[in-house]
């Protein structure tokens, strides 16, 4: 029994690392067109304001106005989900 303790406890990971992937890591309501990730200087373009959610895995979901206009990123799956979430929590 005990040759698939390392697949159960990686699924027991999977199951964890998504579930906590789905929070919100940070909320930014800005009207910069300098960040990092922001490859859209057009949604801030005079003085426009617009509001960037950050989640556990990797997305960034801007809105303007309450509508989503844009995700930046690439969202974490697998490995690299389990990685980050064994870095964060």
């Amino acid at each position: 029994m005990t040759e698939y303790s390392d697949t159960v406890e990686r699924q027991r990971l999977l199951i964890e690392a998504e579930e906590w992937a789905e929070g919100v890591s940070s909320v930014h309501v800005h009207g910069f067109s300098s960040m990092w990730y922001d490859t859209r200087p057009q949604d801030t373009a005079n003085g426009q304001m617009v509001c960037d959610t950050t989640y556990n895995n990797g997305i960034i979901e801007r809105k303007k106005d309450g509508k989503l206009i844009h995700t930046f990123g690439k969202k974490l799956t697998g490995d690299a989900l389990i990685d980050a979430y064994q870095r964060n929590t």
